[in-house]
């Protein structure tokens, strides 16, 4: 028997494999041969010697729904299907329930996250394994509520741990900080010498896979679905329709064929194999991921689960012994995924380890002397960002997934189950799930071999990382850049990453600080960087306090405000609606009316069938004539150009394809992202900058707000349209890619007598909060309304217009807010950046969706929507008479709550009517 502490290090040196240099992209995949038996922390498994070969039950010849893979998430999948009324569904296991990672896990559940998202999704699982399946079934899941601790060794971890307790308030979520002593006393054999405080969680706790998948596949049965063991899949059928879309047939498998328009991918570490038999690509990795089971430790009883997040290390009650696992910077990747890995487990490999165990004995020192009774070693599935791949595949009309889980597939599994149930049947989901979308991620990069890899490492070294409002990845940067990266990277821009766009986030004034090619942070032998200038001011800006380039951003923020700045915003989605029925397109489409004369430029929303905001863009109609690539489009009809966020530019292409598909529109959707660039020059001075440059009178009468041109700009046409995201006068110039250049400096030599300077969205965010512009995902998400959100003037509500979600917003106006948006300042100067809860009369109404520092008004500022604790509507009068405050870190702060922006709520600014005065708080 070896211990935990001095003699499993001499174990290691016994039992590690020879070490192999690899190269720098491809990393060790060493014991990767599965080991057959091993002995796992479960009274129960559901693996069964011997069993039969065949099918558990016969094939049906159809179904609506085939659910592929018997883990957490197609147990749950296949049981929300079932219990929302879709009782022609079909489970398909190609072994036992749970036999590929889902036996195996650790099950843990831990109720707080950093996201309110999650948190929901969270609560709903706990409802479903601790209350609703023992209720339908009258069979114990295995739940188990022994609370949860979460350990902070510095005050910035516990700042993080703060910020989870607010946000816990709102939902009713019990949370305790505790002082070394407390924890002490809690917990007695923990080491708390190195302690800062702990999060204390009492209704966490864990659950058990077989159990739990049991009881969900027999109240599944019980209401008509049919989960189907030892029948593997071996195809999947497409076929495409007669507008040429390509749609999910029929399942094949060795013993039938089934018959379904509806296919749900959760075959874990198998799910890219299972992709690509329909040529759905699917961008996790497997990996290795450990932990290793303690022989009894006498007095761990009944104490909770425990993350020490800063040593990278868990400990998991198990009866009367612990369960040892976390995450390292170099785990095992699993390169050749075997179809025959069933209840297997791989050979732990201690030189990987090892870095566990020395952060495990510190927290609990009794581990020294507890010898190791079995050790778990098998794959589990990651991906780019460390969040789930759901949500219908952009490829196949049909193909859902439901997979990707990152370790977190039980303590996720009801909630996503339920989501996705609900996405399969209503065509959405109920919650905001983009953040698990498998559109957040631009086509250009599913099937990027080094940037799925790169950032799937990344993603998994820093799982257990304080959460910082403005972290960047390291990984596979630089993937797509617009033609003013290298001049901006020179002048000292700090880019942030989003969706493959290098885009300008703040400028450093000693120098430039490029990104460099990823280093796996030293492992699988590859040279770490040093003297690394961008990963150093990273470094600078992770902290809850204001960062220390905070008075750079307020330097571009005022400059913008009093002068002018330029901003590149080439990532934006750039895109025509063309067609004979793209005006058909653009009023079902589009909340506003967009079908005014051609040159003009509208805000708008798209929804969803629910009623909520799938997306915020501008429409410009375009000028009907010859085709002018890529200005003008080639049309035999209306045409229409957007402009959307570039972040989420795949996902708002994807739901506009959809739409159009639904509905039989014959049009065509043309990308030109890649195309063009684009530069904002705003601020009051931005007329007098731009009059140099651009070939038009720019006055108020000849060139209004909300219109749009095509212009000679020093000698290159661009089509140039009077807009802004910050409050200001200012326009966008979208530039085709090789005239770029030569308009930016055209524009920087006419502004240099004005003092223009660039400026990056770090400087946005502020201004566009400080004058109430909603982001969407943050402010405006697909379970936001635009009457919630403020937006209704977006909604052409007195036009007899027909557009979707209308018959949702006209119920709603009619019935009242229940919810709605509500900006929040305060006086104190203190940091905010979404998640704080907000208080009225001393009763959490809601969080704050997003926050930010407002440098012209001198405050806070922060958005959130609130709700009325009785059920009742969220009137003016409702938010006028009440007292508000808002809680950062445990601490409240009295709030002014504003029914309008306090900076130029009439839009003097923007509309050019005045260039000094704007309101103040």
């Amino acid at each position: 028997m070896a211990f935990l502490g001095r003699a499993a290090r001499r174990l290691a040196a016994a039992v590690r494999p020879p070490s192999s240099a690899s190269a720098r992209i491809v990393a060790r995949s060493y014991s990767s041969e599965h080991t057959k038996e091993k002995n796992v922390p479960y009274e129960k498994t559901l693996k069964q010697d011997g069993g039969s070969s065949g099918p558990t039950k016969p094939l049906p010849r159809a179904a609506d729904v085939v659910v592929i893979g018997g883990g957490s998430l197609g147990c749950q999948t296949v049981y929300h299907l079932a219990k929302m009324g879709l009782t022609n569904v079909v489970l398909l296991e190609r072994d036992r329930l749970t036999a590929g990672t889902t036996w195996h896990t650790a099950g843990l559940l831990w109720q707080l996250r950093p996201s309110d998202v999650e948190v929901e999704l969270l609560a709903h699982t706990r409802n479903v394994v601790s209350k609703d399946l023992e209720e339908e079934t009258g069979l114990h899941t295995g739940w188990i509520q022994n609370g949860g601790l979460f350990i902070a060794s510095n005050k910035q971890r516990l700042d993080e741990y703060k910020r989870l307790m607010s946000l816990g308030k709102v939902y009713g979520i019990e949370s305790h900080v505790l002082s070394p002593a407390e924890t002490k006393d809690l917990y007695p054999l923990m080491n708390v010498d190195d302690l800062y405080g702990t999060l204390y969680v009492p209704k966490d706790g864990t659950m058990d896979p077989a159990g739990t998948c049991t009881t969900l596949s027999r109240a599944a049965s019980a209401r008509g679905a049919k989960v189907i063991e030892n029948c593997p899949v071996t195809g999947v059928q497409v076929r495409t329709d007669d507008l040429g879309v390509k749609r999910v047939k029929a399942v094949e498998t060795p013993h039938g064929t089934i018959e379904t328009p509806c296919v749900v991918n959760c075959a874990g570490v198998w799910a890219p194999k299972l992709g690509q038999m329909a040529g759905v690509r699917v961008p996790l990795v497997a990996m290795h991921h450990a932990y290793v089971v303690t022989e009894r430790i006498e007095g761990i009883q009944n104490m909770p689960n425990v993350r020490d997040h800063d040593a990278s290390v868990y400990l998991r009650l198990q009866g009367d012994a612990l369960s040892v696992g976390g995450y390292e910077q170099n785990p095992i990747f699993w390169d050749e995924v075997s179809d025959k890995f069933a209840f297997s487990l791989f050979d732990l490999d201690w030189d990987v380890f090892m870095q566990h165990i020395e952060g495990a004995v510190n927290r609990v020192p009794v581990l020294e002397q507890t010898g190791i009774k079995s050790t778990v070693c098998g794959p589990e599935s990651f991906t780019a960002d460390h969040k789930p791949l759901m949500g219908e595949a952009p490829e196949v009309r049909g193909f859902f997934l439901g997979c990707g889980f990152n370790s977190a597939g039980m303590m996720l599994g009801g909630g996503c189950g339920r989501e996705l149930a609900h996405w399969i049947i209503h065509g959405r989901p109920e919650k905001d799930m983009y953040g698990y979308d498998i559109r957040r991620f631009h086509n250009s990069l599913t099937d990027n071999q080094r940037w799925i890899r790169e950032r799937s490492h990344e993603s998994y070294a820093k799982n257990y990382s304080v959460v910082f409002p403005f972290d960047e990845p390291l990984a596979s940067r630089n993937m797509r850049r617009d033609p003013f990266h290298q001049v901006l990277t020179d002048q000292g821009c700090v880019f942030q990453e989003r969706h493959g766009w290098e885009r300008p986030g703040w400028f450093h004034k000693d120098g430039a600080a490029p990104v460099k090619d990823y280093d796996y942070y030293g492992a699988y032998e590859t040279k770490k960087h040093v003297n690394y200038k961008y990963n150093e001011l990273l470094g600078r800006e992770y902290t809850f306090d204001f960062p220390p380039h905070h008075d750079v951003i307020k330097s571009e923020c005022l400059s913008c405000r009093h002068g002018v700045a330029v901003f590149d915003m080439s990532y934006f989605g750039k895109f025509y609606l063309t067609g004979p029925d793209a005006r058909k397109a653009a009023d079902w489409l589009f909340t506003a009316d967009v079908n005014k004369k051609p040159g003009s430029t509208v805000y708008t929303c798209m929804l969803n069938k629910s009623g909520g905001a799938e997306a915020d863009l501008t429409v410009s109609r375009l000028e009907p004539g010859a085709a002018d690539l890529p200005l003008a489009p080639p049309s035999d009809g209306d045409a229409y150009y957007l402009a959307i966020g570039g972040g989420v530019a795949e996902h708002n292409w994807n739901h506009i394809r959809t739409v159009l598909q639904d509905q039989g529109f014959r049009c065509r959707l043309a990308d030109h992202s890649e195309d063009m660039g684009m530069i904002s020059i705003q601020g009051p001075k931005s007329r007098e900058v731009l009059q140099e440059v651009l070939d038009t009178d720019l006055s108020n009468e000849a060139f209004p707000f909300s219109t749009h041109k095509v212009v000679q700009a020093a000698g290159h046409q661009v089509r140039a349209m009077r807009l802004s995201f910050v409050g200001e006068l200012g326009w966008e110039l979208h530039i085709p890619k090789n005239s770029c250049l030569p308009v930016y400096r055209a524009v920087m030599a006419a502004g240099a007598k004005h003092g223009i300077i660039d400026s990056g969205y770090r400087a946005i965010d502020s201004l566009s909060i400080e004058k109430g512009y909603r982001h969407w995902h943050a402010d405006l998400r697909p379970d936001d309304t635009p009457l919630e959100a403020g937006l209704g003037f977006t909604c052409k509500l007195k036009s007899s217009i027909p557009f979707q979600g209308r018959d949702r917003l006209e119920k709603q106006k009619q019935d009242g807010l229940k919810r709605r948006i509500v900006c929040f300042t305060i006086d104190e100067k203190v940091p905010m950046f979404g998640l704080e809860a907000i208080f009225r009369n001393g009763v959490p109404v809601g969080h704050l969706r997003r926050a930010d520092y407002g440098f012209f008004i001198d405050k806070t500022i922060g958005y959130g929507y609130i709700r009325n604790p009785e059920g009742g509507v969220v009137s003016a009068e409702f938010i006028k008479s009440g007292e508000f405050s808002l809680e950062r870190m445990g601490v409240t702060y009295k709030a002014k709550a504003h029914l309008k922006t306090p900076f130029d709520p009439e839009n003097k600014r923007v509309k050019g009517r005045s260039t000094i005065s704007a309101d103040t708080v």
